[in-house]
């Protein structure tokens, strides 16, 4: 027997709003992660790194909940894409793992859209199905939600990939690089003693951290200068931009856009790497736009001389 129609149409109204919710939820994390990776550059700056090795934590997991998510809104319109499974008395197997990873994560998220979904799901389906879904008894809920809604402390190498990354994109020579003459010992970017050599110390009668009116608060306070190397892209890019004709006519480009793949916490170094191509033309192209004399596809070109002795010949 189907289900009523009340059921399903109110089960696809709550996943556009779940769809809707997980989207705005994922734009407000990312906007404090940017705020939170600034601050984390400026710990780096002056230093702090042990600090910053604490703090950075908070970005890995807001990372992971950003990306768990991204995998439940894309599980919502795979429901919505499939609605007409959803008529039969029991879960198509298509579904299987999309219902039961909502049912499973939606009680560990704050989306109360989710939640109301997993509502509608249980009322559908019963209650031995959702107590088999809360277990993950058949295995039918995906791992990868698995693996992010386990709480559990970062692992040592992403952490040091998360501080690596934020301190190339905001230009901070960290880890610092190992100077001519400099012991082995001072090179390590993880002692705070660094700090405190550059003037990040305790201040005049600061407590150590920087609360105080040492320079340790002074320095994270002063923002990190821009990059020159990027002010003087600018500034050609602007250049180019105003230039009349443009300076890239008649220079050869590509007609493929590459974005970079983004950061995420199983993949913390993206890098895009292309194979040479080899863009030669085809033999059969380049044999038809030769002529037998190899001066064009029509031959040699006449000249005047040559067309006169022409037109008086077909006079005659």
């Amino acid at each position: 027997m189907a289900p009523p129609a009340n059921l399903l149409t109110k089960l696809k109204v709550q996943l556009k709003l779940a769809i809707a919710r997980l989207r705005m939820v994922q734009q407000r994390d990312e906007a404090m992660s940017k705020t939170q990776r600034r601050a984390m550059a400026q710990l780096l700056e002056v230093g702090k790194v042990e600090s910053a090795r604490i703090r950075v934590e908070n970005i890995i997991r807001s990372d992971i909940t950003s990306e768990l998510y991204e995998i439940l809104e894309l599980y919502c319109e795979l429901l919505i894409a499939r609605a007409g499974l959803l008529e039969g008395p029991t879960c198509d197997p298509g579904l299987e793992e999309a219902v039961k990873t909502i049912i499973y994560a939606a009680p560990k998220t704050e989306i109360k859209e989710l939640q109301v979904v997993r509502a509608l799901l249980a009322e559908k389906y019963g209650k031995e199905f959702v107590l088999a879904a809360m277990e993950n008894a058949d295995g039918k809920v995906s791992e990868k939600v698995g693996r992010k809604l386990c709480v559990t402390p970062p692992r040592e190498e992403l952490v040091v990939g998360y501080l690596e990354e934020i301190a190339r994109a905001y230009n901070v020579d960290w880890p610092k690089r190992r100077q001519l003459g400099d012991p082995p010992g001072l090179i390590d970017g993880g002692d705070e003693d660094q700090g405190a050599e550059k003037g990040v110390g305790d201040g005049d009668g600061g407590d150590g951290d920087g609360d105080g009116d040492g320079g340790g608060q002074k320095a994270l306070e002063q923002p990190i200068p821009a990059d020159p190397r990027v002010e003087k892209a600018e500034k050609e890019q602007e250049e180019l931009s105003r230039a009349t004709p443009p300076r890239t006519i008649g220079t050869p480009s590509s007609p493929l856009t590459v974005n970079p793949p983004k950061m995420t916490t199983d993949n913390v170094h993206p890098s895009v790497k292309l194979n040479s191509l080899d863009l030669k033309p085809a033999k059969k192209a380049v044999e038809t736009r030769k002529s037998p004399d190899g001066d064009g596809p029509g031959g040699k070109v006449p000249d005047l001389a040559d067309l006169e002795r022409r037109f008086a010949a077909l006079k005659r």
